[in-house]
């Protein structure tokens, strides 16, 4: 290790590496609260074996190998991760009730830019980590077995060489290139097509300014407008999806009417816009969380809303206020 390696602390040094550790656990695991326990531990394990380490291997690839195991552990007994797309077909937007919840533990959920996206990065970079943790590709990534999820990742994600992946896998070269084959065939079936964020986007702009008029305003003809025709709206916990404008209107004029009234605070989740939904107090006193909205956009329209109403876990997580006043 280099001089200035052995004199920095040790906390110090694995410190600078959490942010895209982060990154690689969460689409590993397809949750942010797991990525950062995740990360933790993988940070105990290594804080409780480096006198052993002793620079053999660069520490980001040893901490790679220990975030791994971590991760690959943490998947043998837990049940694959989905959308509400992935539990039947779309429902109704005159349903009366979306159905009951289900467990947080299967659902991908979102995560904030700033916990896995480097602040100072190559533009390129920073396009490609953003449609690296899109919710789609999370999602489609949550299909694949752990190993092969590994292998895709950390080859067509973060570019390591096949000797290299075989070296932290201790597997062979030749069963890294045949899982890469296998993880590439599985996510060609997926959709995970939505364009990439980019916040000095002028166009970008004009529909998320047009979106929150349209939404605080619930001028629902506007926003329909926004929509793609095939435009789909999520709510999870609650399994009820909908595809089309004409449902996700009717269930805005529907069940979903009480949203009339919100407020919206700009956020960024899975490099996409992202808004904290605040609906208004039932006290009659300003506006209460009711939901993390991330946005999906493809070819300068709306392709997918995706409400998150997990409040309580999420907009401390995204610094979201408490409440508006």
């Amino acid at each position: 290790m280099s001089d200035a390696a052995t004199t920095t602390p040790i906390e110090s040094q694995l410190e600078t590496h959490r942010v895209e550790l982060t990154a690689y656990c969460y689409r590993m695991l397809g949750s942010a609260f797991e990525a950062e326990d995740a990360v933790q531990e993988t940070f105990i394990r290594a804080w409780r074996s480096f006198d052993r380490f002793e620079g053999r291997a660069a520490l980001r690839s040893w901490l790679y190998r220990i975030a791994t195991n971590v991760c690959l552990n943490m998947l043998a007994s837990a049940q694959r991760r989905v959308r509400p797309m992935d539990l039947g077909p779309a429902g109704s937007g005159r349903a009366a009730h979306p159905g009951e919840p289900r467990p947080e533990e299967i659902w991908v959920g979102p995560v904030p830019d700033d916990r896995v996206l480097p602040e100072r990065a190559d533009p390129a970079e920073v396009v490609a980590g953003r449609e690296s943790i899109r919710l789609a590709f999370v999602a489609a990534l949550q299909h694949l077995p752990p190993r092969q999820r590994a292998v895709l990742i950390l080859r067509e994600v973060l570019t390591w060489s096949a000797q290299e992946v075989a070296e932290l896998l201790d597997t062979s070269v030749p069963s890294v290139n045949s899982a890469l084959q296998r993880a590439r065939a599985t996510l060609a079936t997926a959709d995970t097509s939505a364009d990439t964020h980019r916040p000095m986007d002028d166009d970008q702009k004009a529909i998320l300014g047009r979106y929150v008029q349209a939404f605080e305003a619930y001028d629902l003809t506007a926003l329909t407008a926004l929509l793609h025709e095939d435009a789909t709206l999520s709510m999870p916990p609650l399994p009820l999806w909908l595809r089309g404008a004409d449902d996700i209107t009717a269930w805005m004029t529907g069940t979903g009417r009480g949203c009339r009234g919100s407020r919206l605070v700009p956020a960024a989740a899975n490099g996409m816009p992202a808004f904290g939904q605040y609906r208004p107090s039932l006290s009659g006193s300003g506006h209460e969380p009711w939901a993390l909205i991330v946005l999906e956009v493809s070819a300068g329209r709306i392709a997918a809303i995706n409400n998150f109403l997990d409040t309580a876990r999420l907009f401390p997580l995204f610094g979201l206020p408490a409440r508006l006043g």
